[in-house]
């Protein structure tokens, strides 16, 4: 006996998110500079800090707000590195 022919599924889609996602690009050429950027200025902060101590001419007298201020600088390169794709 002949065999019918037999229907074909459609193969399952999901429907799209609501939202949309969207894939982000590549990280923007300043990126990568200012970050290593921002990590050099911290270092070379704390290091004249160390180095010169209260007798630097501007900063001497914040005295340990010095470390402070170059760990923010240490911090805000991290901050950047998360964004870097």
């Amino acid at each position: 006996m002949p065999e019918s022919k037999k229907r074909k599924k459609a193969v399952y889609t999901p429907p799209p998110p609501v939202g949309g996602v969207k894939k982000k690009g590549p990280s923007p050429v300043w990126l990568a500079p200012l970050m290593l950027a921002l990590f050099l200025i911290g270092v070379a902060w704390l290091v004249t800090f160390y180095l010169v101590g209260a007798d630097m001419p501007l900063v001497g007298g914040l005295g340990n707000s010095n470390l402070l201020i170059g760990f923010a600088f240490i911090i805000a390169g991290f901050g950047l590195s998360t964004q870097w794709r």
